[in-house]
């Protein structure tokens, strides 16, 4: 299934400069060019922040195809709201849209991620604390690197749809439209979750834009903006946005003090994982981990510097204490469980050796073989981000023990021995 991410063949170069930079070993250069196993990707963008001949790029619908329909509805990621310096605000940003002729679902979004903060401060409140902390569910390629890379943390995952999936739903609910929407995204995983949800059969969403096309679009257009907010609604929901944001939103829901852990960026959110499977995050309560870097902002398809975005959240005055309006408002929509997963989220495992489980184990002898006698030092040069993936592809056949440089230097250092012993032997029939 198509996912976040598109190699433009006729641009790569077969550098291999991406494959390191994969934290599931996805990636393959054959053939002068890069291959992306679809199991295995979890869509995190790596790939095309390394790659500066721009031959991996997001793999988004075609925006003026999209902008060419008469009715054009949008559902944005929090991030883009603080994309354009003019646009302070998300009703200036909504006014934006409007006066290029594109219409948003924002109150419906707002709605969504508090429901979504209430249901997790109840879930982390229900749950004895041996058996805490949760882990978040907002980024879609922090769920597929634990279901491939740390499968035993599944069972922590908190068990919410994603607020943007159940904006979807409570639009549908309150207007009784049935208007396919696009999502406007920050990264390639988001993308992946129109296309390929975790939790869910079918997103609710229909199609994918990078936050980049439409704001150069908005850009284009030059909007006037009057700066007027119809009514009033908390911003406390763009928060999500950056690292830390989500943690503090359910804080304002919790009845008691919460810990909670931060972490943005590939390297931290794989060291936090890995010191919570070893057990060392005793006490903490709720997890939140983002792939990239400050956050959602940081995502390769925004617009916005990362670093500007910050400060714009920053300086929204936020109002975290919830009136008790607001509060039954969320509970209506709590107690219709919008936030429920549809599905239990599963690992991902990777594809095994070999069907018969006495020739698995043999290929897998094999691979541990074939493995010590490679040189360890994951050079990339064989067009494979380690050794180890080497060597599990010459047992799959997809290889060859040759395509290690080293490996190939040796043997034509033998091949050049033996042609040489050769010529210097003079046949049998002329000898003296």
């Amino acid at each position: 299934m198509a996912g976040g991410v598109r190699v433009q063949e006729v641009r790569c170069r077969g550098c291999a400069n991406c494959i390191k930079t994969c934290p599931t070993e996805a990636m393959r250069v054959l053939t002068g060019c890069v291959h992306i196993i679809s199991d295995l990707c979890i869509d995190c963008g790596e790939c095309i922040r390394k790659c500066k001949e721009k031959a991996i790029i997001l793999n988004e619908d075609e925006w003026e195809l999209l902008r060419s329909q008469k009715k054009l509805v949008l559902i944005a990621d929090p991030c883009f709201y603080v994309q354009i310096g003019s646009c302070g605000s998300p009703f200036l940003m909504k006014e934006a849209l409007h006066a290029t002729e594109m219409e948003d679902i924002l109150d419906c979004e707002a709605l969504a991620f508090d429901v979504a903060a209430y249901a997790i401060a109840r879930l982390v409140e229900s749950e004895r604390q041996e058996h805490l902390p949760f882990i978040s569910t907002y980024c879609p390629a922090v769920i597929r690197l634990i279901q491939i890379n740390f499968p035993e943390l599944i069972g922590r995952l908190v068990p919410v749809e994603s607020p943007l999936e159940s904006s979807v739903i409570i639009w549908r609910q309150v207007t009784g439209r049935k208007d396919e929407l696009t999502l406007i995204s920050p990264c390639p995983a988001k993308t992946t979750l129109v296309r390929n949800p975790v939790g869910r059969e079918l997103s609710s969403i229909a199609y994918s834009v990078s936050i980049r096309r439409v704001v150069h679009d908005i850009l284009a257009g030059s909007p006037k903006m009057s700066g007027e907010e119809s009514h009033k609604i908390n911003d406390r929901w763009i928060k999500w946005s950056i690292t830390g944001g989500e943690s503090r939103h359910i804080s304002s829901f919790a009845r008691r003090p919460l810990r909670t852990v931060s972490v943005s960026g590939l390297r931290n959110t794989i060291d936090l994982l890995t010191e919570l499977e070893l057990g060392r995050l005793r006490g903490v309560d709720y997890v939140e981990c983002r792939a990239c870097d400050l956050g959602c902002i940081g995502g390769v398809g925004t617009h916005e510097s990362r670093f500007l975005s910050r400060l714009r959240i920053d300086a929204m005055k936020v109002d975290w204490k919830v009136t008790d309006e607001e509060k039954t408002h969320i509970e209506k929509w709590y107690k219709k469980g919008v936030w429920e997963l549809e599905q239990a989220i599963q690992p991902k495992q990777r594809l095994p050796l070999s069907s018969d489980l006495g020739e698995a184990m043999a290929k897998l002898k094999e691979m541990n073989a074939i493995y010590a006698e490679l040189p360890h030092i994951d050079c990339g040069s064989c067009g494979r981000p380690s050794c180890r993936a080497m060597a599990e592809d010459i047992v799959r056949g997809k290889g060859e023990m040759t395509d290690c440089i080293f490996k190939l230097r040796d043997r034509i250092h033998d091949l050049s021995k033996e042609i040489s012993e050769l010529s210097g032997k003079v046949p049998h029939a002329y000898g003296s």
